[in-house]
């Protein structure tokens, strides 16, 4: 739920029925973890306005959602999470896909884009490069979770100093 004093307006996603702040500044940017709360946002909305390498949205018990926004000539950075399963949904930009076994054999390949959803099972190395001009911007889901509750990291240099 939004605690917050900002202007509200009506939801723009398909069933929700509740309002979402309206102030689209960078300045405004929400970064806190609603979990786990109950929650109702605009996905698509929140996504797009998203500044932050990496912030966690809501983090849970056994899932997490993390917006993310890729600057361009840039990637998410190869990785391998040998027990947590991932979903991706590209929202905006152009990128590449890559997926195998270790990370010197990464066989899948895939040009993604606006409204592509990736799955990755557990245990696959796997990397997405920013290949457009704009930030390539999505959301993902980690079950079980993978980052710190409250993980905000405004650039990929503060995520690789965490990790």
């Amino acid at each position: 739920m939004h605690e917050k004093s900002e202007p509200m307006i009506p939801c723009n996603c398909f069933t929700c029925q509740s309002n979402c702040i309206s102030d689209n500044t960078y300045l405004t940017w929400d970064a806190n973890d609603y979990g786990p709360s109950p929650l109702v946002l605009n996905i698509v909305h929140d996504t797009l306005r998203n500044p932050t390498f990496r912030t966690t949205r809501w983090t849970g018990n056994h899932m997490q959602l993390t917006l993310m926004s890729i600057p361009a000539d840039s990637n998410i950075g190869l990785e391998n999470h040998s027990e947590v399963d991932q979903f991706i949904r590209v929202e905006a930009g152009e990128g590449l896909l890559l997926m195998g076994d270790s990370p010197y054999h990464l066989t899948f390949q895939q040009s993604v884009n606006e409204n592509c959803a990736v799955l990755i099972p557990a245990n696959t190395w796997h990397n997405i490069i920013n290949t457009g001009n704009e930030p390539l911007k999505l959301y993902s889901i980690y079950a079980p979770i993978e980052h710190s509750f409250g993980t905000v990291h405004w650039t990929k240099a503060d995520s690789d100093a965490e990790e």
